[in-house]
Formats: C-alpha cells, sequence, structure tokens
C-alpha cells in the first residue's frame, strides 16, 4: 500500500477511481477494513478522500464520524511519519449501514467530479519533498480532529473540515499545489469558524449570566 512522502500520480481521474470504489460496495453494510482492501495500492490518500466524502453533504450517519474521522487522523499521523498506519480493531471492523453510506459517498463523488476539471500537475514545490509532504500530512491530520469536534448539528461544522481533507488529499495525489492551498485554507477557515462559535457561545453564556444575576 502506498505511504510515505512521496507519492505517484493517478492516471484515472479522482472521481473515476471513487466511482469505481464505491461500485464495489455490496450487502447491507461494510467495513472500513473491506474499504481498504479495495483499495489496495491505490494508497492511503485515497483512503483519506474516500473517508472525506461522507462530510461533504448535510447528511448524519451513524458512526461514520467515529471511524472515518479517526482513520484520517491515524493515517495522516502514519504518512507524516512514513509509516504504515496502526488503525484499532473497533475501527477497522465497525459496521456501517451501505443503505445510509452510499448514497452520501455518491453524491461526494459527484461533488468531486466538479473538482476534476480544475485537477492538475502544478505549483508542485507545495507537493513534493520530504518536509512539504509531511506538513500536508500534518494539516491533514488538523482536519480530521476538528472533523472530530462534536459539532454535527451546527451547519458547515463538518463540511469545512472535509473540504479540507478532500482537497489536501486530491492535491497531492494529483500534484496540483493550488489545489493544496486551497486544503489549508479551508483549515484556516474552519479554525476562524469555530473560534466565532466559540466566541458566539461564551458570548450568550455571560449574557445569560448577566440577565440571572
Amino acid at each position: 500500500m502506498q505511504y510515505g512522502p512521496e507519492f505517484q500520480d493517478t492516471s484515472a481521474s479522482l472521481s473515476e477511481t471513487l466511482r469505481q470504489l464505491i461500485g464495489n460496495i455490496h450487502g447491507p453494510s461494510v467495513t472500513l477494513r473491506q474499504l481498504m482492501h479495495r483499495i489496495g495500492e491505490q494508497g492511503l490518500l485515497l483512503v483519506c478522500a474516500v473517508a472525506a466524502l461522507p462530510f461533504l453533504i448535510p447528511v448524519s450517519i451513524p458512526g461514520v464520524s467515529t471511524v472515518f474521522g479517526a482513520a484520517i487522523i491515524l493515517i495522516s499521523i502514519a504518512i507524516t511519519l512514513n509509516r504504515m498506519p496502526w488503525l484499532p480493531r473497533r475501527i477497522l471492523d465497525r459496521p456501517l449501514d451501505t443503505e445510509k453510506l452510499l448514497p452520501a459517498l455518491q453524491k461526494g463523488a459527484s461533488l468531486v467530479s466538479r473538482l476534476d476539471r480544475y485537477l492538475k500537475p502544478r505549483m508542485t514545490a507545495f507537493t513534493t519533498g520530504t518536509a512539504i509532504n509531511r506538513l500536508n500530512g500534518l494539516a491533514i491530520t488538523l482536519a480530521g480532529i476538528l472533523l472530530m469536534f462534536p459539532l454535527g448539528l451546527i451547519p458547515f461544522s463538518n463540511t469545512l473540515p472535509g473540504i479540507a481533507i478532500l482537497l489536501l488529499a486530491a492535491g497531492i495525489l494529483q500534484r496540483d499545489g493550488a489545489i493544496v492551498l486551497g486544503g489549508h485554507v479551508f483549515n484556516v477557515i474552519t479554525i476562524v469558524y469555530f473560534a466565532a462559535l466559540a466566541y458566539a457561545a461564551f458570548s450568550a453564556g455571560q449574557g445569560l449570566a448577566s440577565f440571572f444575576s
């Protein structure tokens, strides 16, 4: 399985690869272990891209945030450290309802097809070299942590870091530095958004405290 600070280009488009993977999902449930087995040598970054798809649309699927969020964090840490990832069995083998998961993956892949037209090798200084790819790996880790914040009912709290993960993974896979930079930008936007939410919650709490005091 592909890992480490150097990544190979993919011959097929990202959306085509994702659709092929999604088309091979059958049965009432699927596990992360099965998905990773089907992805095979296409790489760890593709796992991150697949795991980000359900968060691109405002649909809550029980268990997905925990399984996919943890997988993104552990895989991106492995990429940063140039090692194969370690994933706990309860993450790898937790069954996910395909009836709910597949529509989310398919809609996510449709959104990725719009991204495909913009993906091309450019600004490769942001996608090559040990230091840069470790920095990008850390950025995916950060987005995975933001993704797992318990804010699922708040609009865009999962979508923003999901977009960051997808852009970072797709950009590295296709050696598109501009898309990678877009992923970093979405990380910053997510942090600012979360900070604004925290400030609003704090201000509301102060207002209530003043009201009742």
